[in-house]
């Protein structure tokens, strides 16, 4: 028998799902070295949701009790009207129905659309950021476009949206990690480190780009005072207090170890593409077609029984593994198909 419509998720394993991570294209205006190859075919527009139908969906996640909303891509800044949905899931939050609603954005395109995201219900946002030099920045986004992420961290904090780096730790930033550490909590922004994770094929090995965060933690506690904390975002980081940094007061340093430190026993999020495919887990390549529901009858009831398929479905853990030189990756999509 089937859940009532506004029954919790959740899965086999007894967690709860209260959080959705929602893409809303697969398209990016940068082409990082660990994320994507450097000539992307992109999905035709044909295929994505609807703005509309990507509202109907988050709303049908919200009445199953999820309490918190990211949007992703790819680069979601670059859909066009994006801030007209951004609007529509803000209704959520006037009402109560919604703790959180949050962007993922590599900060291209934040100085536009700042002021928007503070307006409709955004209060943090995660800007993705591998490094602070120039040549770096553009080696490995193959892209020259710093100065405009800067502008877009500039605007954001000017408009008083909360802002967390995060940071994918690779032996070509490894050097530089510290510094960044400072400089972020410096300008009052926590900062998130993520090990490089086994998605899509790219143009390089990642053996070479691998970099385990243990080896980075053992690093910064050779040279600042690292305190576990109880700090909590509603993902999957684990955070230390950095007592040397934020003039002293204890900046905020997470660290994301899927490799080094699996960390899903305490899942509670599931990803939705842009086409409208649900993957319960970011590490398996096992996905359900939510989008023939929301265009077919019924698609309310369509879309509570399938959750409920996906909740017993979802598996206990990933399989992440950097491990060998020249293997495949885990999992043959890439992150911006997914959603970050």
């Amino acid at each position: 028998m089937n859940k009532p419509i506004n029954s919790p998720l959740i899965d086999s394993y007894g967690r709860q799902i209260t959080y959705l991570r929602l893409s809303v294209t697969d398209r990016c205006d940068l082409r990082c070295t660990y994320c994507m190859a450097e000539n992307m075919t992109f999905l035709p527009k044909r295929d994505l949701l609807t703005l509309e139908e990507l509202d109907q969906l988050a709303s049908h996640f919200i009445a199953r009790g999820v309490r918190k909303i990211r949007i992703t891509g790819g680069e979601p800044l670059v859909r066009r009207d994006i801030m007209h949905l951004i609007k529509r899931l803000g209704r959520h939050r006037e009402r109560g129905a919604l703790d959180e609603l949050t962007v993922t954005t590599n900060g291209t395109q934040l100085s536009r659309f700042a002021d928007d995201l503070k307006r409709f219900g955004v209060e943090r946002i995660n800007v993705s950021l591998d490094t602070l030099d120039r040549a770096l920045f553009k080696t490995l986004t193959r892209r020259d476009a710093i100065d405009s992420v800067m502008q877009g961290i500039d605007a954001a904090q000017a408009v008083g949206l909360r802002v967390k780096i995060n940071t994918v730790a690779l032996q070509s930033n490894a050097d530089e990690i510290a510094d960044m550490m400072v400089w972020a909590h410096g300008r009052g922004m926590d900062m998130t480190l993520i090990e490089v994770m086994p998605l899509g094929e790219i143009d390089e090995d990642r053996v070479d780009q691998y970099i385990p965060l243990s080896e980075v933690r053992d690093r910064l506690a050779a040279r600042f005072t690292l305190s576990d904390i109880d700090h909590r975002t509603g993902g999957p980081a684990r955070y230390v207090s950095v007592k040397e940094t934020a003039k002293g007061k204890g900046g905020r340093l997470g660290f994301i170890t899927p490799l080094t430190n699996n960390f899903c026993a305490g899942c509670n999020r599931v990803r939705v593409t842009c086409t409208g495919q649900i993957y319960s887990c970011l590490g398996h390549g096992g996905a359900v077609d939510l989008r023939s529901a929301l265009r077919g009858e019924a698609p309310q009831e369509a879309l509570n029984t399938l959750l409920d398929s996906v909740m017993r479905a979802k598996p206990e853990r990933h399989n992440f593994d950097i491990s060998k030189r020249g293997q495949g990756p885990s999992v043959q999509r890439y992150m911006s198909v997914t959603g970050g």
